[in-house]
């Protein structure tokens, strides 16, 4: 309702089965049942389930929503 602010949020990363912990600020959240063909969901906040990361395969794209706890900056998501 209010989205997601603060540290330490478990954030699952489907594309490897890690678990990275996050740093997020932001009011909102995509729903996954909106994206268009070919968009896939790669990571999930576990502490409510919403979408925190998505591809686009067939234009090499892709987006985070949070930082890594241990690496925040440009370099958060090098993995």
């Amino acid at each position: 309702k209010f989205g997601h602010h603060g540290g330490n949020h478990p954030v699952h990363n489907i594309q490897n089965g890690r678990v990275e912990i996050s740093a997020q600020n932001h009011n909102y959240a995509v729903d996954p049942a909106t994206l268009p063909k070919g968009v896939e969901v790669t990571h999930i906040n576990l502490n409510d389930g919403t979408c925190a990361g998505l591809a686009y395969p067939a234009l090499n794209v892709m987006s985070l929503q949070y930082h890594l706890e241990a690496s925040p900056g440009p370099d958060d998501s090098d993995c």
